[in-house]
């Protein structure tokens, strides 16, 4: 079904809520959204302090919290937006990318409301509820645009000519962004998640005092939309092992800031050739990493520059939410896209599928 990208297609008479379910990680998550774009209530049960003393998420026992919070999230989520399960028309639910385990929680428990209730199923791609919370912050953004996502597990650049049309540039051809961000701060000893701790050293730090790589330029800058940090993790890492070896003091302010330097300097060189070469006149900014103030700023004044207007959602939103899910579920929704009761979780999810 083609879906045009004006709005006005979309907008129903009646009031459609929105229940969505989101267990891809370490947040139990469960929102009521109102016609898409109006957030009723958003709750996120957060695990950050049971996985902090792992440094990092691990799968079985996160699928286990989410089996213990799945059900109590879903009903205070209906209970702050002062609705039953009768008021709902859609039920939303992440079903990949992410951890499997996490992933079936989610999946089972939206598949069991649906049947019990005989309400429309409705299975959300991670990503593309990444990019779609940012109609929820910015609520007269429109189609076409260029989006960036950036998180723990995934970096991407699309093209989203619709509300229903995804083209995937360019992603990550090993380590996310964010999973970078947290194994160099783990290496600092900062807490887990890290990328937070690195934003901050990095304002007292010099972007310019450690040269690290950039890694996929092309031979004339920046041609292709693939991005690779690994070797910029490994150039850090051996920065900080020679330094320790040598007995040499480490200004972690310095390294903070040079390597987040390069990560922002290849994410926003590539979404700005992106932009030139689509013609569109918008940027989104999305995912955890969205969250990053260097990001923000550089990204802002590149596009300021070339007459491109930036979006990005407030933290809360930049993060795991059932929020986003709902969103982009509404859209799928009135696009016809329903799932059936076979929906499964499915962690290696490509974009568009």
């Amino acid at each position: 079904m083609q879906v045009e990208s004006n709005r006005k297609n979309y907008e129903t008479t009646n009031t459609h809520l929105t229940l969505a379910i989101e267990t891809s990680c370490d947040e139990t998550s469960a929102a009521v959204v109102k016609n898409g774009r109006q957030i009723l209530s958003n709750i996120i049960s957060s695990q950050i302090q049971l996985h902090q003393k792992y440094g990092g998420v691990v799968p079985e026992i996160a699928s286990r919290k989410h089996i213990e919070n799945v059900i109590p999230v879903i009903d205070q989520a209906l209970a702050e937006a002062k609705i039953t399960l009768a008021d709902i028309n859609t039920i939303g639910v992440t079903y990949g990318p992410g951890l499997v385990g996490a992933l079936l929680v989610g999946v089972a428990a939206a598949k069991a409301l649906a049947f019990a209730s005989n309400i429309p199923l409705v299975g959300v791609n991670h990503l593309e509820g990444h990019i779609f919370a940012n109609f929820l912050a910015h609520t007269d953004l429109e189609p076409p645009f260029i989006a960036l996502v950036v998180s723990g597990g995934h970096t991407s650049l699309i093209h989203l000519r619709n509300y229903d049309e995804f083209i995937l540039l360019g992603q990550t051809r090993d380590d996310a962004a964010g999973e970078a961000f947290d194994k160099i701060a783990r290496i600092m000893k900062f807490p887990y998640p890290g990328g937070p701790y690195i934003d901050q050293a990095a304002k007292s730090g010099n972007p310019d005092a450690i040269a690290f790589p950039r890694a996929l330029r092309g031979a004339r800058g920046e041609e292709n939309y693939e991005f690779s940090f690994s070797g910029l993790k490994s150039a850090v890492l051996n920065y900080l092992n020679n330094a320790a070896q040598r007995g040499a003091t480490v200004n972690i302010s310095d390294v903070a800031a040079s390597f987040q330097a390069a990560v922002v300097e290849v994410l926003v060189n590539k979404t700005m050739h992106a932009v030139q070469h689509s013609g569109v006149r918008q940027v989104v900014l999305a995912g955890g990493v969205a969250a990053n103030s260097a990001l923000r700023d550089e990204l802002g004044k590149r596009a300021a520059e070339r007459g491109t207007t930036l979006f990005y959602p407030p933290p809360v939103l930049c993060t795991d939410n059932a929020a986003m899910i709902a969103c982009r579920a509404y859209y799928q929704y009135l696009g016809g896209d329903i799932s059936d009761l076979n929906l499964n979780g499915v962690p290696g999810l490509r974009l568009g599928q």
